[in-house]
């Protein structure tokens, strides 16, 4: 073979592949031409390993057809890009775009909360039915158990054990939600009413600031992390009922994969609170120190969703999967 000959007959296939391979979007048809090419390099190169093997050419064609591998297969992001790009830009969008369920979710449980609490703490009546004097003395006590509850134990395993807790339900409001968001409404009304009617037993003691110094420290972010997984597991349950233009499966599959996206997030977010709950509730710090810092935390994560969440989404952010990673979509009557 005339190796001359050869290069020049092909010269032009390679620079147009070289070219090809720079360009960060390609149409369509531009990427059929660079399979097309990248097949012809890959040969020219056996061919000339087997026939004749010129150093310098070799070297020049073997990075071309590396960088075409490369171009035609798709390179993997770092994984430390893929982690930045989930906090900064997936999970805050995902938790934005969900805020016209899990806003109204929350104004509704805290609304419950502060009736059941008024309620017990006015109506003796409501606190016989619910537990005895015996015990209502035993928990509302100074050291009972509404205080001693978060100082039993190490606090580190304690931590691990709030988190674990508080995942699990949040888990329960995000994936059962697609049976119609009722398990949802149902983890709400229960939380809403441990949490309503431990208020109002300590308040008819005289003790309600105590339980609120003790409650909102690790509460506030708490709080906010069960009302996100409730409204989007609501959303969930409401993609079922009306997919809108898109076929039900479609939408379900673009849903369900913001809620794992969600999920993931809040997992860190319980974490974050369940340290709270562990170091810093039961720590003899004044009572306006611990709930400042609870206040603090969840204006930094209210601000985080509002302000990266909303800049993501306005920037087509859909706290989904990208889409070569997502799978390909039928097409779908409009």
């Amino acid at each position: 073979m005339d190796l001359d000959v050869f290069v020049a007959a092909h010269t032009a296939e390679w620079t147009r592949l070289s070219e090809l391979v720079r360009r960060r979007r390609l149409s369509g048809a531009e990427a059929d031409e660079l399979v097309a090419l990248y097949q012809r390099a890959a040969t020219h190169l056996s061919v000339i390993r087997s026939t004749a093997p010129d150093p310098a050419l070799l070297a020049r064609l073997s990075g071309l057809v590396a960088r075409g591998r490369s171009a035609v297969a798709g390179s993997h992001s770092p994984a430390w890009r893929e982690v930045a790009l989930f906090f900064t830009r997936r999970f805050p969008a995902a938790v934005y775009l969900s805020r016209r369920w899990w806003l109204p979710a929350a104004l509704l449980s805290l609304a419950v909360m502060a009736v059941l609490g008024v309620w017990v703490a006015h109506d003796p009546q409501v606190r016989s039915s619910l537990i005895s004097p015996d015990e209502l003395r035993a928990m509302t006590a100074p050291g009972g158990r509404y205080e001693s509850y978060y100082s039993n134990g190490p606090a580190a395993g304690f931590a691990a054990k709030v988190w674990t807790n508080n995942a699990w339900v949040a888990a329960t409001c995000l994936f059962l939600g697609i049976a119609l968001g009722l398990p949802v409404i149902s983890a709400l009304w229960l939380n809403s009413l441990n949490v309503g009617v431990a208020i109002g037993l300590m308040s008819s003691a005289g003790r309600g600031d105590v339980l609120l110094g003790l409650l909102l420290p690790h509460g506030l972010l708490e709080l906010t992390a069960v009302f996100i997984a409730a409204g989007t597991g609501l959303k969930l349950g409401w993609t079922v009922v009306d997919p809108g233009r898109r076929s039900r499966t479609a939408a379900l599959a673009e849903q369900g994969r913001s809620v794992v996206v969600i999920a993931l997030g809040l997992a860190c977010v319980l974490l974050v609170s369940g340290v709270i709950e562990a170091f810093v509730t039961p720590s003899g710090w004044p009572t306006w120190l611990r709930i400042s810092l609870g206040a603090l935390v969840e204006v930094l994560f209210l601000t985080y969703v509002f302000t990266l969440g909303r800049r993501a989404a306005r920037e087509g952010e859909m706290g989904d999967l990208d889409r070569g990673l997502a799978g390909d979509a039928l097409p779908e009557a409009g």
